[in-house]
């Protein structure tokens, strides 16, 4: 009996980060058992939304950029095994003044990797790409291999590629809880049944707090909304030929970031806020779906300043979440307790990018109890109050 329904590797959460680990681990002949308590590609956490931000002159840390280029390795990989297109690399700006965060980190990072880039002026922007005017006294990197993933394609091109390998993959069976084996490895309760493997992965997304409580992680959920606007002028501008992905950190700190047109002339474009100061602290239960009139007009305040012409109709907005670290960095590691147990989580907005090489480190620990891949800027210990 135990034995129709024991994996090596039970995977819980197949979202962005699960479904990349069901593919490495299946590619590589492990028996895997993926669970997600929604349908596949949902819309429900944070591996949705049709486009997220890929870059490499890496803001936040230099430390992230191998991790980037290993990153761009597997999702070209994906692309070739699929025959499916998860990027668009239209090039990127990350644009500020020359102090800001946005500008000083990814000129860092570009020059510690030795990564292919430009500086340009802020009249070097304009000439470049019309639609955009920022102040005088700002300047941008300019990035080639900058660009865009699809999200609910690349979630369901790793779900069909884990599937091809031979991955058992459940869909709308909720897990109710884990439990350790006396004798090694775990059982895995749902709704419909239980299971028994020898290696438990938890990439939850904003389900982190509840599922990973008893690691003491100080994880928040943050409310975010996505928007998209028809241009004034049509969609023609900011086609991907012609307009790149961008983030702009203003003078007060708001850093709007945005993508080319990527849904016909009448679907908009496509802009949100990376990081807002007062975000709404909520749950998957809790967070409100809708949008209300000052989410938009934040938004558009925004706009007027450096991207007037798509101060247009409001064509459509959607709500996801971002689980968040106190200091915005990941969250990955073996369970102090239960070395069989591996999880990733607080990916803090920034992570979606990072999915096809963090489904490889958890596929690396589930089979090895270790990762070439550098973790010390993701290790828990870091918020131990010891």
């Amino acid at each position: 009996m135990r034995a129709a329904k024991s994996y090596a590797v039970i995977i819980l959460g197949l979202g962005g980060m699960g479904s990349a680990a069901a593919w490495q681990l299946a590619r590589r002949g492990v028996r895997t058992l993926g669970l997600e308590q929604f349908t596949p590609a949902h819309n429900q956490g944070s591996s949705h939304g049709r486009t997220r931000v890929i870059r490499q002159a890496y803001f936040e840390h230099p430390s992230y950029v191998p991790l980037l280029l290993r990153a761009y390795e597997l999702w070209h990989e994906a692309e070739r095994e699929s025959d499916e297109k998860l990027l668009t690399l239209c090039g990127g700006l990350m644009m500020g003044s020359p102090n800001s965060e946005v500008v000083a980190g990814s000129i860092r990072s570009a020059i510690e990797h030795r990564l292919d880039h430009e500086i340009l002026t802020s009249r070097q922007v304009r000439q470049r790409y019309p639609p955009i005017s920022i102040p005088e006294n700002h300047m941008a990197l300019f990035e080639r291999l900058a660009g865009l993933v699809f999200t609910e394609k690349a979630v369901s091109t790793h779900l069909d590629l884990a599937a091809k390998w031979g991955a058992d993959l459940h869909f709308e069976e909720p897990a109710i809880s884990w439990t350790p084996e006396p004798g090694g490895g775990v059982s895995v309760k749902t709704a419909k049944d239980t299971y028994y493997g020898d290696r438990l992965i938890v990439t939850p997304g904003p389900w982190a707090p509840q599922m990973l409580s008893d690691l003491g992680m100080p994880l928040k959920v943050e409310r975010q909304v996505l928007y998209w606007f028809q241009p004034q002028c049509g969609v023609q501008p900011f086609l991907p030929d012609r307009f790149p992905i961008y983030i702009w950190q203003n003078d007060q700190g708001l850093q709007p970031y945005g993508f080319p047109a990527m849904d016909g002339p009448d679907g908009g474009v496509k802009i949100a806020f990376f990081r807002i100061p007062q975000a709404q602290i909520c749950t998957p239960e809790t967070i409100n779906r809708g949008f209300f009139p000052e989410d938009e007009a934040a938004m558009r305040k925004s706009i007027r300043e450096f991207l007037p012409d798509l101060d247009g109709p409001l064509v459509h907005a959607t709500t996801c979440m971002y689980t968040t670290t106190p200091d915005m960095n990941f969250l990955i590691g073996l369970h102090p307790q239960f070395p069989q147990v591996s999880f990733a989580a607080g990916f803090s907005g920034h992570g979606f990018k990072f999915c096809s090489v963090v489904g490889e480190i958890m596929a690396d620990l589930a089979i090895n109890g270790h990762t070439p891949h550098d973790l010390s800027l993701f290790n828990r210990q870091r918020f131990s109050k010891a």
